[in-house]
This record gives C-alpha cells, sequence and structure tokens, in this order.
C-alpha cells in the first residue's frame, strides 16, 4: 500500500561531505543537510530537531569525537546516530552506545547497508510527547543579588519531579548571560535561543527535544550557555514562544527569572501561576523585596498577587536574628514560606552537583522546600493555576 503523500520527511543530518552521495542514494526520501568534518564541534548543540545523524568517524579526531558522544548523550530526547569507519575509537563506541537509538557500520559499506541501518533507528524513534491537560507556571526571581533565587527554583523543580507522579517538570533558565542552573546540577547548557529568535515561530516540539537536558525521569533543564550578549541577541517573541511550548508539553514548569528587567519580563511573570519573590532576612533585602513586589503586582491582571519567599532563616542561638513575623512587618505583607539557612549541605550539594534533595535529604532546606510545594500545589489544585497565560 502506497504511503501517504502527507507523510513527514526524515530529517538527517551528515557530518562528513563524502559521504553525502551514498546517504542521499540509500534514503531518497530523506531531507539532508551536510556539515564538514572540520565543523563537528558544532554537531553537539545544533538544536534543529534532526532525526538521525549519520558521523564519518574516521576524518574526525579520537577525543572530539568522544566528546561529541558524550555531548548528545546528555540531551533529554537525542537523535539516533549512526557512526561509520573503519577505525572507530573504543570510548566514542562506549559513549555512543549509551544513546537510546546508536549504531554503527564498518566501511566499506553500501547503500543498501546503510539503508537498513537507518530504517530501525528511525523506526525506533519515539513518538512526540504528549502535552498535559492542564500546565502550572511558577517563576521565581530575586528581591537582591545572590538571594537564592536558583537555588530555591531548582529545589521546587527536583521536588516536583520526585514526587513519583509521572508527571513531567522543565526548569528553565532565564538568566541567559550567565545562569548557574547547569552548573549547579552539573549538567549541560543545550539551549540556543539567538539562533531561534530568528524565526521563534519554529520553536516547537521537537526542537524542546533538542534544547532539553535530563536531570532526573522526569526532570528536564533548559540553560543557555554563558554569552554576555545574549540579552541582546535574544528576542522577546522568541522567549515567550519557548514558555508557550513548554506549557503544552510539560505539566509543571518553573522559571529561573533574572533580576533585571527585560524586555519580555513583565509577560512572563504576568503569564505564570505564581510569582515568587526570594530575599535574604535582612532589612535591605526586606525592603527591595517590598518594592519588586509590589512593582510586579501593578503589572498582573487584576486579582493577581507576588508571593515573598524568605530564604536563610537563621536560628536563635547566640544573639537576636530577625523573625518571619519581623520579616512581615517590614513588607507589610505575609509571607508564602521561609526556606531554613543551612550552608553546609548547600554548599556540598554545589561541589558535588546536584540538588540539595539528593546530596543531604535530611537538611532543612528540603523540609521547607517540600512545604512549600505543598502549599503551591494545594492552591493550584484549587484551580487557581490554568497554566502559563502570556499576554
Amino acid at each position: 500500500m502506497a504511503e501517504p503523500s502527507d507523510r513527514r520527511r526524515p530529517r538527517i543530518l551528515v557530518l562528513g561531505p563524502r559521504f553525502a552521495a551514498i546517504a542521499a542514494e540509500a534514503l531518497p526520501d530523506a531531507s539532508f543537510e551536510v556539515l564538514k568534518s572540520e565543523d563537528a564541534d558544532q554537531l553537539a548543540f545544533r538544536q534543529d530537531g534532526f532525526d538521525l545523524v549519520l558521523v564519518g568517524a574516521d576524518t574526525i579526531d579520537p577525543g572530539k569525537l568522544t566528546e561529541i558522544m558524550e555531548a548528545l548523550g546528555q540531551r533529554s530526547h537525542a537523535p539516533g546516530v549512526l557512526l561509520f569507519g573503519a577505525r572507530l575509537p573504543a570510548n566514542a563506541v562506549r559513549a555512543l552506545f549509551k544513546l537510546k537509538r546508536s549504531d554503527v557500520l564498518e566501511t566499506p559499506f553500501t547503500a543498501g547497508d546503510l539503508a537498513r541501518s537507518a530504517e530501525v533507528l528511525l523506526k525506533a524513534q519515539p513518538p512526540a510527547p504528549v502535552g498535559p491537560q492542564t500546565s502550572h507556571c511558577w517563576a521565581v526571581t530575586s528581591a537582591v543579588g545572590g538571594a537564592g533565587a536558583t537555588t530555591l527554583a531548582i529545589e521546587l523543580a527536583v521536588g516536583l519531579a520526585d514526587r513519583k507522579t509521572n508527571e513531567r517538570v522543565a526548569l528553565v533558565d532565564l538568566n541567559l548571560a550567565d545562569g548557574q542552573a547547569c552548573a549547579y546540577l552539573g549538567s549541560a547548557a543545550n539551549m540556543s535561543l539567538s539562533e531561534a529568535s530568528l524565526t521563534p515561530d519554529r520553536i516547537d516540539a521537537a526542537l524542546l527535544d533538542a534544547f532539553a537536558v535530563r536531570v532526573d525521569d522526569c526532570l528536564d533543564l533548559f540553560a543557555a550557555p554563558r554569552d554576555p550578549h545574549a540579552f541582546e541577541r535574544v528576542s522577546a517573541p522568541a522567549v515567550l514562544r519557548l514558555l508557550e511550548v513548554l506549557c503544552e508539553v510539560y505539566d509543571w514548569v518553573i522559571v529561573d527569572t533574572p533580576r533585571l528587567r527585560q524586555a519580555w519580563t513583565a509577560d512572563v511573570l504576568g503569564g505564570s501561576d505564581e510569582v515568587l519573590v526570594v530575599s535574604e532576612l535582612t532589612v535591605p533585602a526586606l525592603l527591595s523585596a517590598r518594592a519588586l513586589a509590589q512593582e510586579i503586582e501593578q503589572e498582573l491582571p487584576e486579582g493577581r498577587s507576588a508571593q515573598v519567599v524568605v530564604n536563610r532563616l537563621a536560628s536563635r542561638v547566640f544573639g537576636p536574628a530577625p523573625s518571619l513575623a519581623d520579616a512581615e512587618k517590614a513588607l507589610g505583607r505575609k509571607v508564602l514560606g521561609g526556606i531554613t539557612s543551612d550552608w553546609e549541605a548547600a554548599a556540598c550539594s554545589v561541589n558535588l552537583g546536584g540538588p540539595i534533595r539528593h546530596h543531604r535529604p535530611r537538611s532543612k532546606i528540603v523540609k521547607d522546600v517540600t512545604a512549600l510545594i505543598g502549599r503551591l500545589t494545594a492552591e493550584a489544585r484549587r484551580g487557581a493555576a490554568t497554566g502559563l497565560r502570556i499576554a
């Protein structure tokens, strides 16, 4: 029976021009792009949503080839990879087989050999994920520098993913110039929004797969490589389209937003179900939190408010320390919750690369964040959260 005429053509990237002809002969119905061997470094960071990558190993430095395979393996949904050559480096092959869809071909091979191997990898391609009926988006921002917004965003995301509900969680680091979420988690940064800004309408679920880095079974990280000019290069439509698609695919989206306002800040905060302003327990930080919360609320839809979370609560041991009641007086409002200070647990987790919840599960930070998640999810269940609402 004939194939449907509207069937999507598989997209294939060929690394090594000398293999392009035989690839086109083996897979006449595919759409190809050819990358020069000297541009092999780009392979690990291409965000085009290819279905299959064909890699000629003989023309690439073995160490560089291994790095590329390892980088592809860190993606949440890596493309299928077919590696071929006469001399296949053992380390690169080991890294290759950690991918869910991979195979090797020894040269020389025929177009038929290539077609059979490619067909198996393309058939094994996982189906596109089905989006949730309702997603929930929480934006986290700092009142002052170093208040711990990134740490809180990470712990919220990990805590949601660890609930064993099979709900998908996305952690998005919008500190595009120098975000630290990937360093805190010991993960890669795959998100290239500057390129996507040229055609933001092309951001879809397939491109999310290329941007995502798997942190845990239910948690993906979206973070950009360090770039001091990122805020100039990334457009507001690209940021908003990214979040819109994320909320179509994931059940929970946690956004670590930059403290300094960008062109898209008001839309991101206004479209989120909860806005959490993180403050330290000092008078300057609390005053900044009060002012920031008021500024945000002026731009939120009517009836919505920003929530303040006080971080690094100290115990009264050798002298007086401010309490949550004192904080609420300075803020002129109730706080959503407090996070107890546990410097040793936080430092240990950052140095080891991973969330506090995994390295120090008995930390008071974990207990406090769990309680915070309970309050926020209870609000979501009451129907207050209806997903990202970008104006």
